[in-house]
């Protein structure tokens, strides 16, 4: 019985492996609010399912909730990969109901948008700390990546051990400066793009199924 017994739980590892080994992998997009990850997450999805996944705004904090496009397969020179792209809120140290002021909002409507937000961001985290296998970072290249957020939440990625992808984004924009993002986490490799155009996102899926495959 026990040589049966072992064998059984044997061979019960290895299917379950192999039936892991199918699953989708969770590609959380993070980066700080207004990088344009819901335009990205929007521009994967389309591309290779032909649905969006979330509305679009240059409101801060549009995306207050993760939302989750299920079974992506991206497939790039003789690699494939099924990814469930989770489209995270921006993360940011504080969120002030006075910067959604500034987009004619009524006073508590910015007060419940904040709260939500805030929310979002701890929900985020969660989803960092215990729900994906690897993430793509999104940078918007026009401004200075050097912020006590990004530097966090690199660090928090490097000590998960996850596999990620810095994008740095809107390079379709006047001041976008590619090279201040890779200067700025040389240990990673980054990919410039315009998320919103289109532009080299022939070289983001080929690094996606490179990274996550």
């Amino acid at each position: 019985m026990g040589l049966l017994t072992s064998l059984r739980d044997s061979i019960s590892r290895v299917t379950d492996g192999l039936f892991a080994a199918d699953e989708p992998k969770r590609i959380g997009i993070y980066g700080p609010p207004n990088a344009g990850k819901t335009t990205l997450a929007n521009r994967i999805a389309r591309d290779w399912t032909g649905d969006a996944v979330g509305p679009e705004s240059h409101i801060p904090h549009e995306t207050r909730r993760a939302r989750r496009k299920e079974n992506v397969e991206i497939e790039r020179n003789g690699r494939k990969v099924t990814i469930d792209i989770v489209d995270t809120p921006g993360v940011t140290t504080k969120v002030d109901y006075k910067e959604f002021l500034d987009h004619d909002m009524e006073k508590e409507d910015a007060v419940r948008r904040s709260r939500e937000a805030t929310e979002g961001v701890a929900e985020a985290m969660h989803w960092l700390r215990e729900d994906v296998d690897g993430v793509i970072y999104v940078l918007d290249s026009t401004t200075d990546p050097f912020t006590q957020v990004n530097t966090m939440l690199i660090g928090i990625i490097e000590s998960q051990d996850l596999p990620a992808l810095i994008l740095a984004n809107k390079t379709d924009l006047p001041g976008s400066d590619v090279q201040q993002i890779a200067n700025a986490f040389p240990q990673h490799e980054t990919i410039p793009l315009s998320a919103l155009e289109g532009e080299n996102m022939d070289e983001v899926y080929t690094k996606i199924a490179e990274y996550f495959g």
